[in-house]
């Protein structure tokens, strides 16, 4: 029973992890995105001053909601560093539907959209500076993208989970699946945000296909696909959803294991939520991103 209840709490970060996430005081400039006709909906903070800035997109959680990702927006733009947040395909107001082979499409527009030149010039983007972050489902996605994009030097990782982990538990645990598949139900629109894809949900697929479909998903797996990268892992002590000891540490070990280039983890005295640590939490992403061109010079 111990076993199965902490993946039943890892399984949580998926319908818990927006609670307390929009920004209070902030204004982004409202952005669309176009994805081979599937339309984006999202948010651009964009840095006040002159020139161009660096610029990081901003990974939601599942389901996400429709403005800042824990402040973490609006504290970049305010230290110079443009931010950009969207809502993955299927969900909210985005056009689409939900997969992870989508939510990678989602991630590769949103490239393409910030190295447009009108978008350039319009909010200002160093297209030589941009980085990927995300936070809990974000965390792990933007590390799955980044394992598939040697372009891509740094990324960070806010109690982002091992999805392929999570996947082969859910296979494996009863409870677990049940669990799931009625928390997705839920979540299924016309009553909740989420519009899913055909075969999306876990229980109409298997393992495999969807390794077919994103072959990085599993992140210990992919690990050397990492290794060049210049990474940053944050974690919440009193994380009952992504736990350090569970999905934090065993990746740290991995990363390690395959000498990645630079990596750092950083815990808080929190929990999934960061509720109390929200401003530490961008102060360390701001001075982290801002040493970065040093360190990938190296």
């Amino acid at each position: 029973m111990r076993q199965i209840s902490k993946f039943l709490k890892m399984a949580l970060f998926f319908f818990t992890s927006d609670v307390g996430a929009l920004s209070q005081t902030s204004t982004p400039v409202d952005i669309t995105i176009d994805r081979n006709g599937v339309l984006l909906k999202g948010k651009f903070y964009i840095s006040e001053g002159t020139g161009n800035f660096p610029t990081v997109i901003l990974l939601q959680g599942f389901p996400g909601n429709e403005t800042d990702v824990l402040s973490i927006g609006r504290e970049l733009s305010q230290a110079g560093i443009n931010a950009i947040t969207f809502n993955y395909s299927g969900t909210h107001k985005s056009q689409g539907q939900w997969s992870f082979e989508n939510t990678q499409k989602d991630i590769q527009a949103v490239f393409e959209f910030l190295h447009q030149p009108e978008n350039i010039s319009t909010y200002k983007i160093d297209n030589a500076r941009i980085y990927l972050g995300g936070w809990s489902f974000g965390g792990g996605m933007a590390l799955t993208y980044a394992a598939n994009h040697p372009e891509i030097e740094s990324i960070f990782s806010i109690s982002g989970n091992d999805h392929g982990e999570f996947i082969r538990e859910y296979f494996r645990n009863k409870e677990l699946a049940a669990f799931i598949d009625a928390e997705f139900e839920q979540l299924k629109a016309p009553t909740g945000p989420i519009r899913y894809a055909e075969g999306a949900l876990l229980k109409e697929t298997t393992l495999e296909s969807i390794t077919e479909s994103v072959p990085t998903i599993d992140l210990k797996s992919s690990a050397t696909l990492l290794a060049q990268k210049d990474i940053l892992l944050i974690a919440g002590w009193d994380d009952q959803y992504v736990t350090i000891d569970n999905i934090i540490l065993p990746l740290y070990r991995a990363l390690k294991k395959v000498k990645v280039k630079n990596i750092k983890i950083v815990a808080f005295q929190d929990n999934h939520a960061f509720r109390n640590s929200r401003a530490e939490l961008a102060q360390t992403i701001i001075q982290w991103l801002k040493t970065a061109p040093e360190r990938n010079k190296s």
